[in-house]
């Protein structure tokens, strides 16, 4: 298996309109989501073999997540149904340029993965595992998180984490912050935003951030701006990858399709030479989260490769390179 992801599959309740809050918004629409079986997807339509572990409610939404997983050529094996929780369930409005969201999960099926629950052969099997703050809110969801990221690391596999930063979802700000923290050190590869950046660091500044966040135990870490691209910092180089401009719809799921894509180019390599492959990763990165701003929905507006590649060839003569700065 190339790349296995662990965590959250819910229903995301789209706006029927956007510009209101979500006490305005007249209804909701459903749409498969949670961030990481948005990356499985991502990386299943760029090319790469993925596997979803998780758990969702035996209810209709549950099966009609798995059916989707299953349509997009994701290996659902390590997917469990739970007769005792529903579905989570998460009403999405968009406001402004940040979305407003409510989950519904107190608790969720999600929250209620056991480590004996977890699929052990497939972690022993996969070149990366990747993971997010989401599933380790709650126990005993925290305890399988953790226990995978073992069994995949004792079999060689890369470690990706996602902070996914969501203040509804924890108790308190210092939980959370004391749960990332412990993930930390176990991470080939941390991606961050620039609001988690600030949360985990107390700097906006990327640069001064990132080496913060390598000196607490990251190997690699990533930074998504928006519209600004991304920036990375390893122990032997760092820089920023331009940005593409695109006529953007719709922000849901472009983080998760940049991690899909940047993993799908990293586990081509050793997990521990990386920097070399960075700039271009990175760059192929940028360009699938770009495009999946141009549509709406999370697992809907994912691109393909050859979408990505399409796109590449448009657009780069007149951007020109990536800028690298080695240590």
């Amino acid at each position: 298996m190339d790349i296995i992801t662990l965590g959250e599959l819910l229903i995301d309740m789209f706006p029927a309109e956007k510009g209101k809050r979500l006490v305005d918004v007249s209804a909701f629409i459903p749409k498969p989501g949670g961030a990481p079986a948005n990356v499985a997807v991502a990386a299943a339509r760029l090319g790469a073999s993925t596997a979803f572990i998780g758990k969702v409610g035996q209810d209709f939404f549950g099966e009609m997540l798995r059916d989707v997983l299953q349509q997009e050529g994701v290996d659902t094996r390590g997917l469990r149904f739970d007769a005792d929780a529903r579905t989570t369930l998460a009403l999405i409005a968009q406001p402004n340029e940040n979305n407003e969201y409510i989950f519904y999960r107190n608790p969720g099926a999600d929250q209620r993965l056991r480590p004996d629950e977890l699929d052990r052969d497939l972690l022993s099997n996969t070149r990366a595992l990747h993971v997010a703050s989401v599933s380790l809110t709650d126990e005993p969801a925290r305890s399988a998180t953790f226990e995978a990221v073992r069994l995949a690391k004792q079999s060689g596999a890369l470690i990706s984490f996602d902070a996914n930063y969501r203040p509804a979802l924890w108790r308190n700000e210092q939980e959370a912050l004391a749960q990332i923290a412990a993930m930390l050190p176990h991470a080939d590869l941390l991606k961050v935003n620039e609001l988690e950046l600030e949360l985990l660091t107390q700097t906006s500044d990327v640069e001064k951030g990132s080496a913060l966040l390598a000196s607490r135990g990251g190997k690699l870490i990533v930074v998504t701006l928006g519209a600004q691209g991304s920036y990375f910092h390893s122990a032997s180089s760092k820089g920023f990858a331009k940005p593409f401009q695109v006529d953007a719809v719709d922000s849901t799921g472009a983080g998760d399709s940049f991690v899909g894509a940047l993993l799908t180019q990293l586990i081509k390599h050793d997990k521990n030479n990386l920097d070399a492959q960075l700039p271009r990763a990175l760059e192929f990165a940028n360009a699938a989260g770009a495009l999946t701003l141009t549509r709406r929905g999370a697992i809907p507006a994912l691109p393909t490769a050859s979408e990505v590649r399409e796109f590449l060839n448009r657009v780069l003569p007149k951007i020109g390179v990536l800028g690298v700065d080695e240590e």
